[in-house]
């Protein structure tokens, strides 16, 4: 289940964070500072709208919908909505968590009325690359590397409007968070 964040989440949510993100670790320059910004993740939630997926009640990933010109980090345009640090626990992986969690992103940004939505990844993370790429997503710029691993910018543009599965999927939503 997807859901929005909430504060008593914080630590179950920095933990997925650091067990999603460990099988990185040999990438970065210096892994110690990226483990604590990792480690943080929660703390986005003071700018963006968190959405955490939930099995039998426990936290098993999550990502941060950052609105149109809500702070963000300057390689992007600061009137785009931009998905950050999507992460799901290694158990839980390939059972779609990752693309339901930037689906619920995309259908934000619809509901925002953005014409675009933007992220940034590395080549090391292969699997959420190609997910991106395959939800639509095309790379527009380098961005600066982080702790010595390459980073570009992804954009994927929006159609007009919302379609009727997207309304009802954020309405349920919305009945679900209440």
């Amino acid at each position: 289940m997807l859901r929005d964040y909430r504060p008593s989440d914080a630590d179950a949510l920095n933990e997925v964070a650091l067990w999603a993100f460990l099988q990185f670790e040999r990438y970065y320059s210096d892994w110690k500072a990226m483990r604590s910004v990792v480690a943080r993740m929660s703390e986005l939630s003071s700018a963006a709208e968190i959405i955490v997926a939930e099995d039998a009640g426990r936290i098993v990933g999550g990502v941060a919908y950052v609105g149109m010109d809500k702070p963000k980090p300057p390689f992007f345009d600061p009137g785009w909505p931009v998905i950050r640090m999507l992460v799901v626990a290694p158990p839980a992986r390939s059972k779609g968590l990752g693309r339901r969690l930037t689906e619920a992103c995309i259908l934000r940004a619809h509901r925002d009325r953005a014409p675009l939505i933007a992220l940034h990844t590395t080549p090391v993370m292969e699997v959420a690359l190609a997910m991106y790429l395959r939800l639509g997503f095309l790379p527009l710029r380098e961005a600066p590397p982080v702790y010595g691993v390459p980073y570009s910018v992804y954009i994927k543009t929006l159609g007009e409007g919302v379609g009727v599965a997207d309304t009802w999927c954020l309405s349920t939503r919305s009945e679900e968070a209440e």
